[in-house]
C-alpha cells in the first residue's frame, strides 16, 4: 500500500521526538501495530480520540494537531506536499489544505508560488 500524507506527518512527528512504535503506543495507550498501519497508510481513518491521543503523546504543538485532523479528513493529499510544509512552520493546516488543491498542470509542482498565490488571494478578501 502507498504512503498517505497522514502516515508521513506522523512518522515524522514520532522520529523528530525520537520514539519507537512501541514507546509512542505506550504513550498514548494506543496499539503500536495500529499506528504502524497509521504510518504505513494500511489504515487512514483514524478516530478523532486516537488522533487526540497521538497528539498529546507525541507533545505535538498546536498546528501540528490541527494538520494531523486535516490529513485524517482529507485522504487524497499527496504526501510529498509534507517536506515543504514541514519546513515551512508558518503553514497553516487551512493553507495546506488550499495547497493540496492547487492543479499544476503538466508542471512540476512549485508550491511556494502557489502559497504566495493563495496567501494574496486570501489578504485580498479580507480588505474587500
Amino acid at each position: 500500500m502507498p504512503e498517505t500524507a497522514l502516515g508521513v506527518w506522523l512518522k515524522g512527528l514520532r522520529e523528530e521526538k525520537k520514539l519507537s512504535l512501541r514507546d509512542l503506543g505506550q504513550r498514548c495507550e494506543v496499539d503500536h501495530a495500529y499506528i504502524y498501519r497509521l504510518e504505513t497508510g494500511v489504515k487512514e481513518a483514524p478516530s478523532e480520540d486516537v488522533l487526540e491521543k497521538l497528539a498529546k503523546a507525541l507533545s505535538a504543538s498546536e498546528r501540528d494537531r490541527d494538520i494531523l485532523h486535516q490529513l485524517a479528513r482529507q485522504t487524497n493529499i499527496d504526501p510529498n506536499i509534507l517536506e515543504f510544509v514541514r519546513k515551512d512552520q508558518s503553514i497553516s493546516a487551512d493553507e495546506l489544505q488550499m495547497l493540496s488543491t492547487v492543479v499544476n498542470r503538466g508542471a512540476r509542482a512549485d508550491y511556494a508560488t502557489s502559497l504566495a498565490r493563495i496567501r494574496r488571494m486570501m489578504m485580498d478578501d479580507d480588505d474587500g
